[in-house]
């Protein structure tokens, strides 16, 4: 990913000179209706530059897409964005706020949250269990041991409830081991979408899924987190279901598209 990682016409093994992000439908996006914003990002591992100068603005309420093949950058740009890497140089800003040297933790408490490519789950734990102590971890009720949570009422039942939303009631009480694969995925993102967030980035959200499962998986996530910032990462634009505008493009080509959905 070049210079301006996600955006054509930028300098760098992936583009050309820098640009800025596209508008959003309807006009440019008004400063307080910019939840999550980059300015001047930058990335290098030693002598390989991922990216140099990306500018990139996330509005109130967008489903946003960002497109590229493996090793674009794509996961390199949500670790940067969520605080798991720390950029050379360049700001990350939430609600206006400068969080670049704010640690992950900090950023999930102000609303920023992220879904990995690869399942981070508590294999041993079932999903009641894990989605219970998110949500003690949301309200901070509780630190992360199961003994003060197993009387958490309020909890609990808002747990089972998210759980009948994304289709996991019937494995509830099911070790996360045991499950199938497209459900843990699932799991995966129903326990970023139970802390809240203000911003919800999605990392290959449906990978390991099938066609049908991928698809199933993004209607349930536009329904479910209607009024939700969310970005999601993907490798072909044929499996976005969910993001209105899809400026965002992770290669040496020009944007793959921008456009709103049907």
């Amino acid at each position: 990913m070049s210079a301006a990682g996600p955006f054509p016409g930028r300098e760098g093994p992936l583009g050309g000179q820098r640009s800025t992000p596209s508008d959003p439908p309807g006009g440019v996006f008004q400063a307080a209706d910019i939840v999550l914003q980059t300015r001047g990002l930058s990335m290098a591992f030693g002598g390989l530059k991922v990216f140099t100068n990306l500018d990139f603005a996330l509005g109130r309420g967008e489903r946003h897409a960002v497109i590229g093949p493996n090793g674009a950058g794509k996961s390199t740009f949500v670790g940067l964005v969520t605080g798991l890497l720390t950029p050379t140089a360049g700001q990350v800003l939430l609600e206006g706020r400068d969080v670049t040297r704010s640690s992950p933790a900090q950023r999930v408490a102000a609303g920023l949250v992220r879904t990995f490519q690869i399942n981070t789950l508590f294999a041993s734990l079932t999903p009641l269990e894990s989605l219970v102590m998110a949500l003690c971890q949301r309200d901070r009720v509780a630190k992360l041991s199961l003994r003060p949570v197993v009387r958490r009422v309020q909890q609990i039942e808002e747990a089972h409830a998210i759980l009948e939303k994304f289709g996991l009631s019937s494995d509830a009480v099911t070790p996360t081991r045991e499950l199938a694969y497209g459900k843990q995925r699932v799991l995966e993102v129903v326990l970023a979408y139970a802390l809240s967030p203000r911003v919800l980035l999605l990392d290959e959200p449906a990978a390991g899924l099938s066609t049908t499962q991928g698809h199933a998986l993004f209607e349930q996530l536009a329904t479910l987190t209607e009024g939700t910032t969310v970005s999601n990462c993907r490798q072909k634009i044929s499996s976005i279901r969910c993001a209105p505008r899809v400026p965002a493009s992770l290669t040496s080509m020009p944007i793959v598209a921008s456009a709103n959905a049907a």
